[in-house]
């Protein structure tokens, strides 16, 4: 992949209350994204999977943010402690009935519906585990590609194995091939999307979200199981397991998609 673009020196316009902002689900620590050790921010038996997908939002987004970036379904802007020296505007959408109440919005909004800003008016939009809390998940993607400018980016990630959240609000889970044929139906080239984690990181993001359940010593079973889950997929043999299991058995999905000009 080709190497980070330099901070840009136009005049920025950033988060709403950002003097407020604090980091939440995911934290920086020197060269690394990782998931949050606050349990109201990531479960104990979710800090595998959100330290997979920290990683894949890190390098993505020093790849390809830039110019005005579009926080869609933000919730408490988790990533803007990346983003925001990368970009000259951001603006935060999300819409009311999300379980993450925020300070930082611009503009709320209904996510089914057609979004208030005019063609072309991001050149990047972050869209991190909403797309499945669509009911129609072409309409938004068309919403996406009219949103960017031509040759914006679209990053984005979806759960795959994983279980039901902000109830009764989630509806699909994906495969690549869902993902590409959005793309394809909406003026999108796909330059890049990755399946996150395999089998491993399956069993044990399962049982540890069942174990912790137990009333002794389930807490603790659950955050070793994690820890040893992390450790193991940024070993060389974890790494070999996951490209030999993740086509079949993905944890999630990471992609990043072009609109066309």
């Amino acid at each position: 992949m080709t190497a980070a673009h330099p901070i840009s020196t136009l005049s920025v316009i950033e988060l709403r209350n950002a003097e407020n902002w604090k980091e939440t689900k995911y934290v920086l620590r020197g060269e690394q994204l990782l998931a949050s050790d606050d349990v109201t921010e990531v479960s104990l038996s979710s800090r595998l999977a959100a330290n997979l997908f920290a990683a894949r939002y890190f390098e993505a987004l020093r790849l390809h943010a830039s110019g005005r970036l579009l926080d869609l379904g933000c919730g408490k802007a988790p990533l803007y402690g990346v983003y925001r020296n990368l970009v000259n505007e951001v603006t935060c959408i999300d819409w009311g009935n999300s379980l993450h109440q925020t300070t930082y919005l611009d503009k709320e909004a209904d996510l089914t519906q057609p979004i208030d800003y005019p063609d072309g008016a991001f050149d990047t939009i972050v869209l991190s585990d909403v797309l499945e809390h669509i009911p129609v998940p072409m309409d938004l993607c068309l919403e996406i590609s009219r949103l960017l400018s031509p040759g914006g980016k679209l990053i984005m990630s979806v759960p795959f194995y994983y279980p039901l959240h902000e109830a009764p609000h989630d509806y699909y889970r994906y495969t690549e091939f869902a993902l590409r044929r959005f793309m394809d139906h909406s003026g999108m080239r796909i330059v890049c999307l990755n399946p996150v984690g395999g089998a491993v990181e399956i069993v044990l993001d399962v049982i540890s979200k069942n174990i912790r359940r137990l009333p002794l010593g389930g807490t603790f079973t659950a955050q070793m199981l994690q820890a040893v889950g992390w450790w193991f997929a940024k070993s060389r043999l974890g790494v070999k397991l996951a490209q030999k299991t993740s086509t079949q058995f993905p944890l999630g999905y990471f992609m990043i998609a072009e609109r066309l000009v």
